[in-house]
């Protein structure tokens, strides 16, 4: 069946889920704040939320329509046809949501919204109740200007849950915010990569499922799983297919330094548990090092002709005190004025942090959240290396 399928995201990564999607072979419909929406069928849904990097969600919208009356909420809400979707045992909840909206209180929508898919099931099966004691269908009421869109999740918990963090320290970064930066980085495979502050690892580990094509929902569960209206066969056929898809052959060159051990040892944990741990090395190292002796533990990277840093440096709003901070900063400013073919792509909400670890104004700024805090990720652009 034909579905206009939602990929819900943070803003300011909408290009990247964009393009991951498009990647997929699926035509996209609109792109907006924080969602993208795109056509696809059922097999579309299992795909997306394998394969989706970058999104939160992925959910199947159901109906888009105004309302400017309590009664045109429940018209339409009721005018879906629910019983496609939802079985007769189904554990269906309402959420909602209301931004300048004639009806602004949240709770009478999803109440409304509530009475009118049980109005429409109560007519589908004739009966009067409902156990709800099977799948999950959990149904969202958004109201934005008085348009209502109606979307069916299919995720579950978010797609930041890879499933491989096992182990965590303080202010670790989302799995689809690190992927959206190395995406948005230089590297890519046969390119050298470090993280010299990478905490539990997030960054490196998302750079090495994307350098060997690991899809970041394949060792763990979704919503639309128990769910009979998208056929069991489909996940089985795209979890083989994913599988067979990773690249075990290419070598990857990946960094991950930390000055905190017990840091390292959670990274090694987590890596090891999203099956990378052979492609990364991680050792403890201090990134206010890292221009003074050129390099992080015992790899010399002033050597290398090239390379690119990406990374999530501590800062005051985050974890971190100033004269900390400042001492990478410097040392990152001396590092690449040292190593100008090197590449640095920083995220942080230090706005002092551009001209003190890089020396200039960055080649181009994004700015993103990470998690409720704003920050802006710097792109410094290394020259290219003299032809051999």
């Amino acid at each position: 069946m034909k579905l206009e399928i939602i990929a819900t995201s943070t803003f300011g990564l909408e290009a990247v889920v964009k393009r991951e999607i498009e990647n997929l072979g699926y035509k996209i419909i609109q792109s907006e704040d924080a969602k993208i929406t795109f056509m696809g069928d059922e097999r579309a849904v299992v795909r997306a939320n394998l394969w989706l990097r970058s999104a939160d969600r992925v959910q199947i919208k159901m109906a888009e329509f105004k309302a400017l009356e309590f009664e045109d909420l429940f018209q339409q809400v009721k005018g879906i046809p629910w019983e496609e979707w939802i079985p007769i045992d189904g554990k269906f909840v309402v959420n909602g949501s209301s931004v300048k909206s004639k009806l602004f209180s949240v709770p009478a929508c999803q109440s409304v919204a509530e009475k009118a898919i049980v109005e429409r099931l109560k007519e589908a099966y004739g009966v009067d109740y409902f156990e709800k004691s099977g799948a999950l269908y959990d149904i969202k009421i958004t109201l934005l200007k008085d348009r209502v869109t109606v979307t069916l999740d299919t995720t579950g918990p978010g797609l930041h849950k890879r499933g491989y963090r096992v182990a965590m320290v303080d202010a670790p970064m989302k799995e689809t915010l690190a992927a959206a930066l190395v995406q948005l980085s230089f590297w890519k495979k046969g390119r050298i990569m470090v993280d010299p502050c990478c905490g539990s690892g997030t960054l490196p580990i998302e750079a090495a499922m994307i350098g060997r094509n690991i899809a970041p929902g394949l060792n763990r569960k979704f919503t639309a799983e128990e769910w009979d209206a998208i056929p069991k066969h489909l996940w089985k056929e795209e979890r083989k297919a994913a599988f067979e898809a990773i690249d075990y052959d290419t070598e990857l060159e990946i960094y991950g330094y930390d000055i905190n051990p017990a840091a390292l040892k959670a990274a090694m944990e987590n890596a090891e548990e999203a099956g990378v741990d052979d492609c990364i090395t991680f050792a403890v190292g201090d990134a206010a090092k890292l221009g003074i002796e050129g390099k992080i533990g015992r790899k010399d990277f002033a050597e290398i002709e090239s390379g690119v840093v990406v990374t999530n440096p501590p800062y005051g709003e985050r974890i971190g005190d100033q004269k900390s901070i400042n001492r990478i900063y410097a040392s990152f400013l001396k590092f690449f004025t040292d190593n100008p073919t090197w590449s640095l792509f920083m995220v942080t909400s230090d706005k002092t942090a551009e001209l003190k670890s890089f020396g200039r104004p960055a080649d181009r700024r994004r700015k993103l959240f990470n998690g409720r805090l704003e920050v802006c990720y710097y792109q410094f652009h290394g020259q290219k290396p003299p032809k051999k």
